[in-house]
């Protein structure tokens, strides 16, 4: 008897012990959800908001969970991660970010250490577990509701600027250590997030770059709109405080673009801001003037930076058509030197090697001497057999004679040149080439140099007068230039040359005309960024998704050519798009259409492009490439060259010589 009394005694005690644990849960985890559950949330005021958003985890306001996907920023921080709704982030005291269950694990696990104690309660327990657990889930599911203000796109829109100014604003002073990383450790810890998925619980800490310019920029930002509000305005001691420390933030950041540019005492001025910002928050009545200040200076921004596109986009434009001093000194100087020579009146060639085919032929057709020196120079020393190549240049009248003159007193060692004046080609004549007679129209020379159109133009690229030059248009017409010949290579003045390109010639076209790089790995290389599909004649007889390619350095079989009268094909397309409706100006759009289903796809090494726009090329690709090509704007004769790539090309220009040195041509 005395056992089993001692042994009712002691379940009793257990009861007694579980109970008073349990209780105490159940009573604040009923009086939360019954707190929330009193008020409707379109009744909540902004005061309501900040109570809710400083209650229980000293930071609720920073919980993200969004039904819509989309995320709102920390309130110090401006994360370049996009952070997917999967996830539920909230702040901790070290400035890192943590799981919001964890509250939620600690109280299972202290319920579930007390059930260890007799295995009779292992019902209860779970009962227990259970209903802890339906319960944080609602009330964290309302406060969620509270903070973020319903889930449309207008609600989520105006509380996302609403939520922002409270989260930078409404901090006081003994919350500092929350918002912000301890100043002994900020540098290390400051910008890092800890992600907790819902799948598996893993956790993973991503370091934010620069994340302490990124908050500096914004308390900036807030600043301007505290100076900018009327309640603001009323208070001067703010005003003058708020101005003092605008000018430290600005000292402090000067044009720091990473973290280690700033000085030490950046953190100390970052403090200091964010209580001064606190002051500008506890003035206002509300948010709605915020918001509305907000607005305007996202609109203003907007409008000035499709102002400031514009600009970059014209003097971008502007500075490719302008020719460097020292580019228009040399051919002035190369002129003059081969009339007081007289040089026009020798010949210098054996003329049966521009006709042998046995010869690999070069075709170039340019007016910048420097640029065709470069080609030739870069050709003839990654040759194998420099006196099997022939280089035919065909340039203006303005630049024949500096040309001439620049091979004369710069032979390229065992090769030969031909300088042609395209003055000389009595067959090309206006009646006979369509595009000819396009470019001499009025109507065409008042579309690129009448200023109205310019301004009114979406794309000045094709604005440029170089597309006013018959020169470009000559690659069309390679059969009438060399009738003799039977391949040709065509290379573009802003190439350079890094390997033997003898193999081309020895290439089967497979009975097509050209032989090309295709480009279509980028998604604007396709033949609907080039042609105008809405038209029938285009969308009848091409694909938008074919493959474009680009001129540059191209293997030409004339014999095939001639075969299957090609230049009648670009005369018809050429008198099809007199009022540019098929596509606009240049000469690769009507390549496309003028050699479809003629093209043979070449290897991707043998031509890269991208070197005159594009900055973030592979090291590797470049120097594994037969032939680089700077097309694009920043040619690498210009100053606005890309300075990476500049040495390509530079490296096969001679500096001591006589020329370059007196027209102060610089690498």
């Amino acid at each position: 008897m005395a056992k089993k009394g001692s042994r009712r005694r002691r379940k009793t005690v257990l009861t007694l012990l579980l109970a008073s644990i349990l209780a105490p849960i159940l009573l604040y985890t009923d009086s939360r959800s019954g707190f929330y559950d009193s008020i409707p949330s379109s009744e909540l005021t902004e005061k309501d908001l900040n109570l809710v958003s400083l209650h229980d985890n000293a930071k609720l306001s920073v919980i993200v969970q969004e039904s819509t996907g989309a995320v709102h920023e920390p309130s110090h921080g401006t994360y370049p991660e996009s952070l997917t709704n999967s996830f539920t982030i909230s702040k901790v005291a070290s400035g890192k970010l943590t799981s919001q269950g964890e509250h939620k694990s600690r109280v299972l696990s202290a319920t579930s250490k007390v059930s260890e104690l007799t295995n009779d309660e292992t019902s209860e327990k779970s009962q227990n577990e259970e209903l802890i657990r339906e319960s944080h889930l609602q009330n964290d599911n309302k406060i969620l509701q509270v903070v973020n203000g319903g889930s449309t796109a207008k609600g989520f829109e105006e509380n996302t600027i609403v939520e922002k100014i409270k989260m930078g604003a409404t901090q006081k002073t003994d919350d500092l250590s929350v918002q912000f990383n301890q100043e002994n450790k900020h540098e290390e810890t400051l910008g890092e997030i800890i992600l907790s998925g819902p799948d598996n619980g893993r956790s993973k800490t991503v370091t934010l770059p620069n994340s302490l310019v990124l908050q500096l920029r914004d308390q900036l930002i807030r600043a301007k709109v505290y100076l900018g509000l009327g309640s603001s305005r009323s208070h001067p001691t703010f005003i003058r405080e708020l101005r003092a420390r605008m000018r430290e933030i600005q000292r402090v950041l000067g044009d720091a673009t990473r973290d280690s540019d700033l000085p030490k005492n950046a953190y100390d001025k970052l403090k200091a801001m964010e209580l001064t910002l606190s002051k500008g928050k506890s003035i206002q009545d509300n948010c709605s003037a915020a918001i509305k200040k907000l607005r305007a200076i996202l609109h203003s921004t907007e409008e000035q930076l499709r102002v400031h596109k514009k600009q970059t986009t014209f003097l971008s434009q502007l500075a490719a058509k302008t020719v460097p001093k020292g580019l228009h000194c040399l051919p002035l100087r190369l002129t003059n030197e081969y009339f007081i020579n007289g040089f026009d009146q020798k010949q210098l060639t054996d003329q049966k090697r521009f006709e042998d085919n046995k010869l690999n032929h070069y075709a170039i057709f340019s007016d910048n001497v420097l640029a065709a020196a470069v080609v030739v120079n870069s050709t003839v020393s990654h040759a194998k057999n420099p006196e099997k190549h022939v280089f035919h240049i065909v340039t203006d009248k303005l630049n024949y004679a500096a040309m001439k003159m620049w091979f004369i007193s710069n032979p390229p060692g065992n090769a030969t040149i031909q300088v042609q004046n395209i003055e000389d080609f009595k067959w090309l004549t206006s009646s006979y080439s369509p595009v000819l007679k396009q470019l001499e129209s009025k109507s065409m020379i008042e579309y690129y140099f009448k200023s109205h159109h310019a301004n009114s133009d979406e794309n000045l690229k094709y604005r440029n007068p170089k597309y006013l030059s018959i020169l470009n248009h000559l690659r069309f017409y390679l059969p009438e230039i060399f009738p003799k010949l039977n391949k040709v290579l065509f290379l573009d003045d802003d190439v350079v040359v890094q390997k033997d390109l003898s193999s081309l010639w020895k290439v089967d076209l497979k009975g097509n005309v050209i032989g090309v790089v295709e480009t279509c790995g980028e998604k604007f290389h396709r033949f609907d960024r080039y042609l105008n599909f809405s038209n029938p004649l285009i969308a009848k007889n091409f694909d938008p998704h074919a493959c474009g390619w680009a001129f540059g350095m191209n293997i030409f079989d004339l014999a095939e050519w001639r075969k299957q009268n090609i230049t009648s094909v670009y005369h018809s397309w050429q008198n099809l798009n007199q009022e540019r409706l098929l596509w606009k100006l240049g000469t690769l759009p009507v390549g496309l259409v003028t050699f479809w289903n003629h093209t043979l796809p070449l290897d991707q090494s043998w031509h890269l492009l991208g070197l005159g726009y594009n900055p973030n090329l592979d090291h590797k690709d470049i120097e594994k490439a037969a032939v680089i090509h700077f097309n694009g704007n920043l040619k690498p004769w210009l100053e606005i060259g890309l300075p990476k790539y500049r040495n390509y090309w530079s490296k096969y220009v001679d500096h001591e010589q006589v020329y370059i040195r007196e027209c102060n041509i610089s690498p």
